[in-house]
């Protein structure tokens, strides 16, 4: 009998375990946003540049993708609970660290600090859910935890302007204090303590060359922004994470018990929906961080005023997220992550309307429809990732729903902060510290990082589409089957 219907899990305390897992996943996921409208008044404290003070988001993702899978191994082998509750006090502990920091170098290693934390967090709270509830009602708890990492990447600059209009940008992570007590205490007492299965072993090589691969890859996309790719310590950087994919595929195909299993790559439908996801945080990612910077350093908005301009898409995306994966549940999830993605790409079309003298609910009307697409494309997502996978490779699917989101996120905000550094600089006509530009680059370069995230997620949109018809496909030649089978009895 697996660890995941043990008899020895009590269902009855299962909303418990929710509150105490969902205390973690949301706190770890608005951390890795809610500095974003907090960065331009960091910058300026901390007297440091905007490639510079990128790293206070980059850092925290950064860790956290490298680290989610080997994390998620060792729970399956040590036990999920200590570790997990672990993680709770590591997260609370850096996020002092991060409040009291002296200065930009301090703060980025406090931020490490914390994403550690976060990592054992994300890396086993899907896992510790699917194991807390029964299996009739797993689809509901993912689907739950599944909204408040959107909820939580969508919500945090909101909360983030406020905190900094009201009091300062240190207390973006002092208030996680209180809540990271609360919450490993809650960890402590409420999530079940599952023996792990015994026999396995750690692939030690493969955990290292993805890590490698991985840091290599994205220290080398965000170096980019203030070398340019043509630097040949970031094509070395590039080439490295490259090979180490290839090493870390051709390590995972021979090794007897992987970090990863390869198969589950050759659902083809399971492979289109971790791939729009990754698209989706790409896109979504880079315009929070940027749209700040926008804000502030064009329009003139104190943060309290970009928190509320933000907010109609943490809104939107909490109201529809809920509805779509109602909607999904009757219907298939399919029909509605394919409209969520055709919302996201008129989203980002409407960023053609930002200009240096745009007047306020433009922003509205720019924002509302991204928090709106996304909310609609989540739900349904999540729930057809965790649907094409085997019931014996949940936590494994789990995992790589992470890692996706981590890396499209970082990947998202380091490529499109480096395209939007370039366009400033073509349209100032000299290179420029970005920041420092004149309002129209600075207007113009984002309209450009609008025109790229809406052909990513048009292509997305493309391959939702393509997944659409080959599931159609698929139930046509099983209701053929079916009668076949039904008329030679």
């Amino acid at each position: 009998m697996s660890a995941a219907t043990s008899p020895a899990i009590d269902y009855s305390r299962k909303w418990y375990v929710m509150i105490a897992t969902g205390l973690g996943i949301f706190l770890g996921t608005i951390d890795g946003s809610i500095v974003n409208v907090a960065l331009p008044t960091i910058s300026k404290e901390l007297g440091t540049t905007f490639a510079t003070v990128q790293w206070v988001v980059i850092a925290y993702l950064l860790t956290l993708a490298t680290l989610t899978l080997g994390i998620g191994r060792l729970g399956d082998m040590l036990g999920k609970k200590p570790i997990y509750t672990t993680g709770f006090a590591v997260f609370t502990a850096g996020s002092v660290l991060c409040g009291i920091a002296p200065g930009i170098g301090a703060l980025i290693a406090a931020r490490v600090v914390q994403a550690f934390g976060a990592a054992m967090i994300f890396s086993l709270g899907m896992a510790i859910i699917t194991q807390a509830f029964p299996p009739s009602e797993r689809g509901k708890a993912l689907g739950i935890s599944g909204a408040l990492v959107s909820v939580g990447i969508v919500i945090g600059p909101s909360v983030g302007g406020f905190i900094v209009d009201q009091w300062t940008w240190r207390w973006i992570f002092m208030v996680n204090l209180p809540i990271g007590v609360i919450g490993t205490a809650a960890a402590h007492r409420f999530v079940p303590n599952v023996p792990p299965p015994g026999g396995q072993r750690f692939d030690f090589k493969g955990a290292a060359v993805f890590f490698v691969a991985l840091f290599a890859a994205m220290l080398g996309l965000s170096l980019a922004q203030s070398r340019t790719f043509a630097s040949p310590l970031v094509l070395m950087l590039l080439a490295v994470g490259a090979f180490g994919t290839l090493l870390f595929v051709a390590i995972e195909r021979r090794v007897e018990q992987p970090m990863l299993d390869l198969s589950l790559f050759s659902n083809r439908l399971l492979t289109i929906n971790l791939a729009t996801g990754w698209m989706t945080f790409f896109a979504i990612s880079g315009v929070f961080i940027l749209v700040p910077f926008y804000l502030e350093n064009v329009l003139g908005a104190s943060p309290r005023q970009v928190g509320l301009l933000i907010a109609p898409a943490p809104l939107l995306l909490g109201l529809s997220a809920p509805i779509s994966g109602s909607i999904s549940d009757r219907i298939g999830p399919r029909r509605v992550l394919v409209f969520g993605l055709a919302v996201l790409v008129i989203a980002y079309s409407l960023m053609q309307l930002l200009y240096e003298d745009s007047p306020m609910w433009q922003i509205v009307l720019v924002m509302a429809p991204a928090g709106l697409g996304m909310g609609i494309f989540q739900s349904p997502n999540n729930s057809a990732v965790m649907g094409s996978a085997p019931a014996e490779r949940l936590g494994v699917t789990s995992a790589m729903l992470g890692i996706t989101r981590n890396t499209g996120q970082l990947t998202g905000i380091s490529v499109l902060g480096a395209i939007w550094a370039l366009r400033v600089a073509y349209h100032h006509g000299a290179t420029v510290d970005a920041q420092t530009a004149p309002a129209i680059s600075q207007a113009a370069a984002l309209r450009d990082v609008g025109l790229v995230n809406a052909a990513i997620v048009a292509i997305a949109l493309a391959l939702s589409i393509w997944g659409l018809a080959e599931e159609k496909r698929a139930g046509r030649a099983q209701k053929v089957a079916s009668r076949s089978a039904i008329s030679s009895k």
